[in-house]
């Protein structure tokens, strides 16, 4: 992974990027574009990162997934034109598709979603009770015992959440700030991407 430079604020970088995502789903007028997608959610891979081997798992699927879908938005528009080409090549489910990519990614959204919050409301510098409850409630259920296991015990080579702060060059009060932003922003767009896969009747469970 790429250090995180000093003079970097990868947190605000992440609040502006989903605020304009969550400002295209809420205005209902226009769909999300893979590009502006895969470009957001490609700022949240120095995160994962920062988070030690409990997450290494995560950040290497998630980075190979983001950039899939940096290499999809050279021919797809939007994400719905992305899964709806999938749905007709009958490739959803395929290991390595375009869509089976997005859920993929939209986890990772979630598990930071959820990090975030937990961090805001969780007394003391550690952060092992926030981030065993984001891996709990979004990862957990899609991993085998081992990989479980393993998260289990790279929890207790997290960083402190002063050292996390410090390698995200932020202090407490401007780290709430923009923790909070992302968690009002990556909501919506979030449910955006469970409806596109709801509708089309492809649950988001596999």
């Amino acid at each position: 992974m790429a250090e995180i430079s000093p003079d970097a604020k990868p947190l605000r970088k992440i609040s502006v990027a989903f605020k304009e995502l969550a400002d295209t789903v809420n205005s209902q007028s226009s769909d999300v574009e893979v590009a502006s997608f895969s470009q957001a959610s490609s700022l949240l891979s120095p995160l994962f990162g920062c988070l030690g081997i409990a997450f290494k798992f995560a950040e290497i699927d998630y980075v190979a997934k983001v950039d899939d879908l940096v290499e999809a938005s050279k021919s797809i528009r939007t994400l719905q034109s992305m899964i709806d080409r999938d749905v007709q090549a009958n490739t959803v489910r395929k290991a390595g598709s375009h869509t089976r990519n997005l859920l993929r990614v939209k986890r990772g959204l979630d598990m930071v979603r959820v990090l975030f919050e937990q961090i805001m409301v969780t007394d003391g510098n550690s952060l092992k009770d926030p981030a065993s409850k984001a891996y709990t409630e979004v990862f957990a259920p899609h991993h085998g015992w081992a990989i479980r296991m393993a998260v289990a015990a790279g929890m207790y080579a997290l960083p402190t959440k002063q050292q996390l702060l410090r390698k995200l060059n932020e202090d407490e009060s401007s780290a709430r700030v923009q923790m909070q932003n992302y968690v009002t922003a990556s909501a919506p767009l979030i449910q955006y991407i469970e409806k596109l896969f709801l509708s089309r009747e492809l649950g988001i469970d596999w």
